[in-house]
């Protein structure tokens, strides 16, 4: 009986023993892994805001900036132009970059590209407005800009207003064909006017043609596939066109895609015929294409990681810059990095004398956030001045591997 008795007092110390084993997992559980997991999640939201900024900038270039507004505002979506001896600048200003119907575009004017003044706000009811360009059309300033509804950046068509001095301006009014959304308009003669668009739900870029800025008519297509949407173009002195389009894959996704990148294609006259190539510099988001001394060159984004999960071209979770490219047929390559970090690019370029000026927006310049934080915090507006000749003599080397 004895023997029972301690038989069956070990048994229920090994049942208590258990059940208070099971108790403490359960305690460790609920109470110390989440403990645990909110310290580790705050560490790495701590070291993506206070990780200083390794932006790229080449050495090679004496890069002159500052910044034109910094107001707390989300500021984004930048053109620049020189018209009748003024810079004009034009940008979205929003409590975050995602849509919003309190979002406006500021028009500011300035005579030396540093000291500004505001001429006007922009502002289309219950909508979100964003991605405006410049073009000067028969002497006329027009400005056309991207509707969008709806939390997420997705604009379903485009706009113009224009100016005879760039002070009073006329409605915006919706411009044909719909659906498609209008990147920069270019012309090689001063006559055509040729505009890359791009298919409201991604996956096809056409170009348009019109002499007055209104009336577009469609040439051809780009480039069809990929999720692909923002289109640039540019002219060589020959007349044969050159486009960047950004191929996103799968459009708008969280961790972006592992074949995010950048088409590059060329077309003779009347430009119905495309060719092209796949680039994986970059994805070259915010595309800003312009000609000098017979080369064509890029402002756009940089994606400085490598193209790996979770940080694939187009991720949340990646570093992103704004940078200076060479834009040739077979490819991109990087000249460098401006100051930026964050939620950054999409920049307007004006060509003075022996100065390339490129306005741009960016996070906190000092450090290095991821752009998913970039994009809910708030940029600044910033100028770079770049000569021209540095610009040329890098870009010689970098293609020669100097």
């Amino acid at each position: 009986m004895k023997a029972t008795n301690q038989q069956e007092q070990g048994t229920s110390s090994a049942t208590q023993g258990r059940y208070i084993r099971r108790r403490l997992r359960l305690w460790l559980a609920v109470s110390i892994l989440p403990a645990l997991a909110a310290v580790c999640i705050g560490a790495v939201f701590g070291w993506w805001l206070l990780r200083p900024n390794t932006a790229r900038i080449n050495p090679r270039l004496a890069i002159e900036h500052w910044p034109v507004v910094s107001d707390g505002m989300h500021n984004s979506n930048t053109d620049l132009l020189y018209w009748r001896g003024h810079y004009y600048l034009v940008h979205a200003s929003s409590p975050w970059h995602l849509g919003s119907t309190k979002c406006q575009l500021l028009l500011w004017r300035s005579r030396d590209a540093r000291d500004w003044e505001s001429v006007r706000s922009f502002h289309i009811p219950r909508s979100d407005i964003r991605d405006p360009k410049f073009a000067v059309i028969h002497d006329r300033l027009f400005l056309y800009v991207l509707e969008n509804t709806g939390l997420m950046a997705t604009p379903f068509g485009t706009k113009a207003a224009v100016s005879d001095d760039g002070e009073q301006w006329t409605d915006f009014v919706a411009i044909h064909p719909e659906g498609w959304l209008f990147w920069r308009p270019k012309t090689y003669d001063g006559h055509t006017w040729y505009v890359p668009a791009y298919w409201r739900d991604h996956g096809k870029s056409i170009l348009l043609r019109s002499a007055d800025g209104w009336t577009w008519e469609e040439v051809g297509v780009i480039y069809e596939g990929d999720g692909n949407d923002e289109t640039a173009i540019e002219f060589f002195p020959d007349g044969r066109m050159i486009a960047t389009a950004r191929l996103e894959i799968n459009a708008d996704s969280v961790f972006g895609h592992r074949e995010a990148c950048t088409w590059i294609g060329t077309a003779d006259p009347p430009y119905t015929r495309w060719n092209g190539v796949k680039c994986f510099v970059t994805r070259l988001d915010g595309p800003c294409l312009f000609a000098h001394g017979g080369a064509v060159y890029a402002v756009g984004r940089h994606n400085p990681q490598p193209a790996r999960f979770p940080v694939y071209y187009g991720s949340i979770f990646g570093k992103k810059r704004t940078a200076l490219y060479k834009v040739l047929p077979e490819g991109l390559v990087h000249l460098t990095d401006l100051p930026s970090s964050g939620d950054t690019s999409y920049a307007g370029v004006v060509l003075r004398g022996n100065d390339l000026y490129v306005s741009y927006y960016t996070s906190d310049i000092h450090r290095d956030y991821p752009w998913g934080i970039g994009m809910l915090a708030a940029t600044e507006i910033r100028m770079a001045k770049i000569d021209l000749q540095e610009v040329e003599e890098l870009a010689r080397a970098r293609v020669s591997g100097n």
